[in-house]
């Protein structure tokens, strides 16, 4: 399972920059950027433990509380120069849903959790961070948005216990479903594809 504590701490300082920079577009103080960026990195995780009856892991580990510090310093210190690169943050992004998809599917999974269970926490852990960001910035998080963004992590993480339920290796299962996420993310965006708006 090292692999996975990995990813979960990749995940976790992609997440802290995408919050700390997204607090620096709304010309927030340095201390407000990194609260920014640790709600964002640590949010869907810590929601995911809670219902699963787990302290949250970054409060036993000290790597993941390093990790946010350490995306927090590359948002302010290259501030200019991610600026100029939103693609290549966008790609880190959606590359960080999928990596959360997986952990929070692979976590449910391991506490006894059904597969639907698995499937929302999943979904939960990639995505509730940014909704309490946004929430924080008086923005409409992504998921109330037209843009295709919790549909790609139920994606992944069906794909996930499907894989899981067949018996798939579980390095290649973890490489499927997260592309999945990603990919379907990219698409969506490059294509400006949505879901169908409900209402007036």
């Amino acid at each position: 399972m090292e692999l996975i504590y990995y990813i979960d701490l990749l995940g976790t300082m992609v997440f802290a920059i995408s919050g700390a920079m997204a607090a620096m577009r709304h010309n927030i103080d340095i201390f407000g950027a990194a609260f920014t960026g640790f709600v964002t990195a640590i949010g869907g995780g810590s929601l995911r433990d809670i219902f699963l009856n787990l302290r949250p892991v970054w409060v036993d580990d000290g790597n993941y509380l390093l990790a946010i510090l350490a995306g927090v310093l590359i948002a302010v210190l290259f501030k200019s120069v991610l600026g100029r690169l939103a693609r290549t943050l966008f790609l880190f992004d959606a590359l960080g849903i999928g990596f959360f998809t997986v952990v929070g599917v692979q976590k449910s999974l391991a506490f006894d959790s059904s597969g639907i269970a698995a499937v929302v926490l999943g979904m939960f852990s990639a995505v509730m961070g940014g909704v309490i960001r946004d929430t924080l910035l008086n923005e409409t998080p992504l998921i109330f948005r037209k843009e295709i963004y919790a549909t790609a992590c139920l994606s992944g993480a069906i794909l996930f216990v499907t894989l899981n339920s067949m018996g798939i290796n579980y390095n290649l299962n973890a490489f499927l479903s997260t592309s999945v996420v990603s990919i379907i993310r990219i698409i969506a965006v490059r294509y400006k594809l949505a879901l169908p708006i409900v209402g007036g």
